[in-house]
């Protein structure tokens, strides 16, 4: 496939995609976007939780509910920590609904530009984000003085991890341990169920209003397609979205298309109508041919890790698999 480097116009477009909101597009050429954490690639990333100034060893633990005061920034954290039973100061502005336990939470903007006065005010032991948005956060952070750390989130496994440290720092270990521990006992049953069927083929496609992309395994839907045993059809690559090619991902003729609606769902859903009605080229792919093509709902495929995974890959199954559906 041909690539280039990522330009600003697809950062930007893999940021928007990533908070689930505004109107972007793309030009029609293969670019490679490139994961919006730092230099390094997806994948290598030497640890689940960085900090803006202190590093994981060095970081403080707290074992009263009143020796921290943490902002969350992101839904898919803000739905994690309730699990953990730790109470905020600060959570997203969001139209998602939000746990119950920070209904009277001050709401402080999107997760890629929260209102950095009105955090500040707050007066945060730590402001928790993700490693897709660290690359242009970071910086805004640090001129602030406030210390901020990035959950990588970008796979199951990763995402264990960060909710392990997570107990760790706040006396949760037990809720921590049960929660990972459920994540890895459904992966070990999914396994072992997958590998009694022929492993599908699988294109994901990441709309959003205007546009879409193709998600590589390094993207957390593509992980969860991976740990439910279906196989990629972009292999080779470090990023977490690639922008599509319909040539290219015709000649590599998936036996399953997942489409995933975000920003604005119900308008992604009738773009992609669309496009597979007037790009001609679509009729020819052996999944639309076999009515293998499924759209993903919003709430359980985010574009990051997320405490409804389990859900997520029991969605999944009967799409890679007809013989499921059947049951």
């Amino acid at each position: 496939m041909k690539k280039m480097m990522t330009s600003f116009a697809g950062l930007l477009l893999l940021l928007m995609l990533l908070i689930g909101c505004g109107e972007v597009t793309v030009e029609d050429q293969t670019v490679k976007v490139q994961q919006s954490t730092t230099e390094t690639d997806v994948g290598q990333v030497d640890t689940q939780l960085t900090s803006t100034g202190q590093s994981g060893s060095d970081q403080a633990t707290f074992s009263q509910a009143d020796d921290y005061r943490i902002v969350s920034t992101t839904v898919a954290i803000t739905q994690i920590l309730d699990v953990l039973e730790l109470d905020v100061v600060g959570v997203p502005t969001s139209g998602k609904v939000l746990p119950e336990r920070y209904d009277d939470v001050t709401r402080i903007g999107n997760p890629m530009s929260p209102d950095m006065e009105l955090v500040k005010s707050l007066k945060p032991t730590e402001v928790l984000s993700v490693t897709t948005l660290q690359y242009d956060l970071e910086p805004v952070f640090e001129d602030m003085g406030v210390t901020a750390n990035f959950l990588n989130l970008t796979s199951v496994e990763s995402m264990n991890q960060a909710i392990i440290d997570l107990g760790t720092r706040y006396d949760r270990n037990k809720q921590a341990s049960e929660l990972v521990n459920t994540f890895e006992q459904k992966v070990s049953e999914i396994e072992q169920l997958s590998a009694n069927y022929n492993k599908p083929k699988v294109l994901i496609l990441m709309g959003i209003p205007g546009s879409y992309l193709v998600a590589t395994e390094h993207s957390y839907i593509g992980d969860l397609v991976r740990l439910a045993g279906g196989v990629n059809i972009v292999q080779g690559e470090t990023a977490e979205y690639l922008a599509s090619n319909t040539e290219y991902l015709f000649q590599s003729n998936p036996d399953v298309i997942l489409r995933a609606a975000h920003g604005m769902p119900e308008e992604v859903i009738k773009m992609f109508d669309s496009e597979f009605k007037t790009n001609d080229i679509w009729k020819h792919f052996d999944a639309v041919k076999n009515d293998r093509v499924f759209d993903l709902e919003e709430i359980l495929f985010g574009t990051t890790g997320n405490y409804l995974a389990i859900e997520a890959i029991d969605a999944l199954l009967p799409m890679l698999y007809p013989e499921l559906e059947k049951n």
